[in-house]
């Protein structure tokens, strides 16, 4: 058990997500159902995550590149080019009233990508059947290059959404 001088409680990472750069200012494209969840994403509030885009079925994402974000080959580690992918396919298939949630997904590194530079996410619906989706979601580097490839399979649950 954690000792109490060390332990967060839930409104304090919430307090450190929204210090932390998922703010107004973060997720001003966002839609007002779209913003209730992502005031809650304390993991891309942390890594400093944006909205750039949120339309039906389609979303973009951006980060630039921290020190803090890198391996220890000093290039932008793989798992974080995942978050960020995933972030935009999240944004990306809640465009209804229920929960959507990944069924799974997998990603193509295709370019590495180190500390200033900027990572955009750009999430597409290929196709969605009742309950399930599927999207794909280019991350490309300030240049246009493609640094990703990531494909998310969806699933809607009949949970609500939650409000603000």
């Amino acid at each position: 058990m954690p000792d109490a001088a060390t332990s967060e409680t839930t409104d304090d990472r919430r307090d450190v997500a929204t210090a932390s750069g998922l703010d107004g200012d973060a997720i001003a494209a966002a839609r007002p159902h779209t913003r209730a969840m992502l005031l809650r994403d304390a993991a891309s509030a942390l890594l400093g995550m944006r909205v750039e885009r949120d339309e039906d079925g389609i979303a973009v994402a951006s980060l630039v590149v921290r020190p803090e974000l890198t391996n220890g080959f000093a290039i932008t580690h793989g798992g974080l080019v995942f978050a960020l992918a995933d972030t935009a396919f999240a944004i990306a298939c809640n465009d209804g009233e229920s929960v959507t949630v990944a069924q799974g997904a997998d990603i193509t590194f295709l370019k590495s990508t180190h500390v200033g530079q900027t990572l955009v996410a750009t999430a597409t619906r290929r196709t969605s059947r009742g309950r399930t989706g599927l999207y794909d979601v280019q991350v490309t580097d300030e240049t246009g290059d493609v640094v990703a490839e990531f494909r998310g399979r969806s699933f809607t649950t009949a949970r609500p959404f939650p409000t603000p």
